[in-house]
This record gives C-alpha cells, structure tokens and sequence, in this order.
C-alpha cells in the first residue's frame, strides 16, 4: 500500500513537472507582435528552472531563469512589419543547455501594429450586432472578412470580473475571415481594416471591453479607496462594480506591447463629468505605466459620447459630459477625440448602441495614421469652436466665396449686430454654405432661440488659420450665448471639407 502511494506521488510530481510550462491565453498561435520593439512575452514554469525562447525572424534564442513563484519574463526584439509568418518557441529546461522538460510553439504569428480596444458596450459591439442592434452593412463586412485574413488578427478577452487582481484570462487570436468575423469588435474592426489599407502592414486588435462599465470598473482598489465614494457600486449589476474589469481583465494583460489604446466609453459616468475627467487621466496615466513601454505616453484615442434619449432628447447630461471628453483630449498629452454628432438617424433616440460603426473606426485609425504614422494628405481634426466676434449687420450684404456671390439671409431692420464664429480645422471652408441647422442664440433672460447661420470665408479678416461662419437671431435682441448640437440627442449637419463634424459647443458659462 505504502509503495502504491509513494509511485502515485512520484507519478503526480513527475506529471506536474512535465507540464509546468505555462503561458497566458494571449500568447496563442495567429498572435501579433508589434513591430519594431522589444516585445514582452510572459509564462510561467517550475521555479528555478530555465526558460529558453528562440524566434524565427532570426532565430535568436533568449534564456531567464523561472522565479520563485515560477513566473519569467522576456522581451524579443521584432523586426519591421510584414506578411510573412513568424513562430516562437519556447522550452523549460533544467539549466542552460541542458535537458528540456517540456516546450511549447507559438505558430502562424505575424509582425504588425497592435492596438488595444477598451471601454463599453459600443465597443464590445460584435460586427453581428445585438439584439435588435445591428451594425449597418454588417453581412457584406463579415461576407469580405476573408480578403484581411492575412493582414487582420483579433483577439476578444472573456468579461470575467473579480475582487482581486488575476494573472490569467481567457481570450486566443483569431484570423479574420468569415466565421470568425461576426464577434470581432465593430469599432476595432473598422479601425483595424483602414489602417491596414493606410500603412500596407498587418495590425492586430486586442478587444477587452465590457458593456455597461464605468470608468471606476477599470481602476484598481489602492486608486478607488482615494475617491469620496470609495468601492460603492453604482448598482448591483456586475458591470456597474468597481475594480473588477480592472481585476479581471486588464491586470492579466498588461505589458503585452502595444502601439496605442482605443477607448469607447462614457454612457455609465454620465451626469457625473466632472470627477469623470480626473478618474479619465488617472486611468490613463496608471495603464501607460502598467505597459511601461518608453516614455509612458502611449497614445489613447477615444470616441465621443453617442447622441442619446439618456434622461430627455433636449437634456443636458450628453453635451457636458462630451464636452469633458473634449477638454481631456486637449489637455491629456497624445490623446485625441473623435466626434460621432452625425453618426446616428432620426429613429435612434432610443438606441444607445448606434448602427454606423464603421465611420467611427475610420475616424480613430485616420487620428492613428496621422498623429502616430506620419501619414500626409488626409484630414484627422473636427472643426472645432475657437471663438466669436461682433460685426454690423448694415456692412454684410453679401460675402464673396470662391468667386460667387452668396447673399446673406435679409436680416436689415431685424437685428443689429451679426457674429462670426471662427473655427478651427475648417481651412477650406465647410461643406454647406445655407440651411446649417442646429445653432441656437441666448437672449439676455436666459431663452434659446434658432440662430440664421451662413457660411462665409472672407480669408482677409480671419485672425487665425481657419474659418468662421455668420450667425444671426432676430428674437435674441441681445444674444448672451451660442450653442450647436447641445443636446442629448441631435444630429450634426456640418461638416467640414473632408467630412468631419463640428464639435458641439456652447459658449455658455
């Protein structure tokens, strides 16, 4: 009896060695490593033994010895971005040179760029839609996925919330080809395909979102336990919970090399933007150290707040919160925002998760391909509001634009003063010159009125690269304020030369 237990034990450790080489789930075959970096690449094995990782693209072998909790890390240095594909292999041994004890390959890997797709539910968004969300053009999407097998890799990590930070989560790559494609990020996806199309490498997507979570959902207890509110959960949904994502999900995967990240959140701190734009920077401050790649300042681009119902069409809660959005990106180094106000259609006040997907990832990859490629000739930057003067309504009886007389809505007699808003990222002008909607004046008691507004690019009198627009409003005698598309839900209408939506404004105070 006494040696039946003794061969067991031996035969349980003999198996447990044998099978000691473990790596986390991203570290699967059809994986991307960035480009042109000393990518980091993790496992575990038995404590003091030898991990020996060699790479293909030059067959360098790489050793660390495992620590006393068995965990090693390596860095591999990857070449320049290419359609060739790649293999690590990595092997335990009992020392250097010496016998292996087990190993493991990493086949069908590619060289590329690497982005990282966080926040909520319209960015978990699948290109197959959710119930009675779809995504617009999804089949013919999914139906081409094919074409990107060799270029696109996405890997979707499993929503798994805990209380204490995890060193493993679920979540392999996936080539990009139809029966795959339908759970891909649509955001990411979109994001991934022009990008791809723009630099001619491949470019991988790590999509690890959650649906519903707040932006406390993605901060550790030590930062959480700083704030007033503490660990408190907003309600007794799992994805209203503090920390756990944080916990979950992106604990098991940071330092996995990364150009960038992308986040599209903001629907479950609404009402709430002002302590959001502290809690905004200190998550991204704390992930850019937690990659520690060089200078800690990974890029972060995100996407505007959707038009919504949220508590009322005409409400307020949107607009504020977009304009936080909007002051973050200005004041948070390498970040940016890009604005969705026309991405939506008239019977969608009720629909948080919009159907143009594909617009938004076009937007985050040209910010991408301009800011952090190099890449010249295509616009990145929606015009935005940069200030307003006074004129005599008597003097504008007409502006001259591209050669052609466009008069100006008759307001002699009816009002006395006319404003010019000037903007920036509009060079060229905008892309209608009458019937410009969604401008609103405040008379002196407070009221909103509709404001006249009409395009005008008399370049002598512009102060600064740009271009402005007229507006009048008969009923505001003395207007105090200018707003455009602040409201919850509303559809921007203007644009600028390349397409890119003005940024709702108000110059309210």
């Amino acid at each position: 009896m006494i040696k039946k237990t003794l061969l067991s034990i031996t035969i349980f450790m003999i198996s447990f060695v044998a099978h000691a080489l473990e790596m986390p789930e991203i570290f699967s075959d059809n994986m991307m490593l960035q480009q042109n970096t000393e990518a980091k690449i993790w496992g575990w094995a038995s404590p003091g033994s030898v991990v020996e990782v060699t790479v293909s693209w030059n067959n360098q072998k790489i050793y660390r010895t495992a620590n006393a909790n068995g965990r090693w890390d390596v860095e591999v240095k990857t070449p320049k971005a290419s359609y060739d594909l790649q293999s690590v292999v990595i092997k335990e041994c009992e020392a250097k040179g010496k016998k292996v004890i087990d190993s493991k390959t990493i086949n069908n890997v590619l060289i590329g760029e690497v982005w990282f797709c966080s926040g909520q539910s319209n960015m978990e968004m699948p290109l197959g839609g959710f119930w009675n969300c779809p995504v617009e053009g999804a089949n013919e999407v999914i139906a081409q996925a094919g074409r990107y097998k060799k270029s696109i890799r996405v890997v979707t990590i499993d929503k798994h919330g805990t209380a204490e930070p995890q060193d493993r989560v679920k979540g392999q790559w996936q080539i990009c080809e139809p029966k795959n494609a339908g759970g891909f990020s649509a955001c990411g996806y979109f994001f991934a395909q022009t990008l791809t199309d723009l630099l001619d490498v491949p470019v991988g997507i790590i999509s690890c979102a959650w649906g519903g979570s707040c932006v406390e959902g993605w901060l550790p207890k030590e930062i959480l336990e700083t704030y007033p509110d503490g660990l408190v959960p907003f309600s007794d949904f799992d994805y209203m919970q503090k920390m756990v994502m944080y916990n979950g999900m992106l604990h098991p995967l940071a330092g996995y090399t990364v150009k960038g990240f992308l986040w599209n959140q903001g629907e479950s701190n609404i009402g709430r933007e002002n302590e959001y734009a502290d809690r905004f920077k200190t998550m991204v401050n704390l992930w850019r150290k937690m990659w520690n790649q060089p200078g800690d300042k990974l890029p972060i681009y995100t996407v505007e707040l959707p038009p919504y119902w949220y508590d009322d069409v005409n409400g307020q809660n949107g607009p504020k919160f977009r304009d936080v959005q909007h002051k973050i990106a200005h004041e948070l180094a390498n970040s940016g925002c890009v604005c969705t106000s026309d991405l939506i259609y008239d019977y969608e006040p009720m629909q948080i998760h919009g159907t143009k997907k594909k617009e938004i990832g076009q937007r985050l990859a040209y910010m991408a391909a301009v800011r952090d490629y190099g890449v010249e000739g295509i616009a990145a930057e929606a015009p935005e509001f940069e200030y307003m003067t006074e004129c005599d309504a008597s003097n504008d009886d007409n502006t001259v634009i591209a050669g052609s007389k466009v008069q100006s809505p008759d307001m002699k007699g009816q009002v006395s003063k006319i404003y010019q808003l000037y903007f920036t990222n509009a060079q060229d002008g905008f892309d209608r010159m009458t019937d410009i909607e969604g401008f609103e004046a405040q008379d002196e008691n407070g009221n909103w009125y509709p404001a006249v507004v009409w395009s005008s690019s008399a370049w002598q009198n512009v102060e600064r690269v740009g271009c402005f627009l007229k507006l009048a409003c008969p009923q505001a005698k003395e207007v105090k304020a200018i707003r455009y598309c602040y409201k919850n839900f509303v559809k921007g209408s203007l644009h600028n030369m390349r397409g890119l939506p003005v940024v709702p404004f108000t110059t309210e105070k």
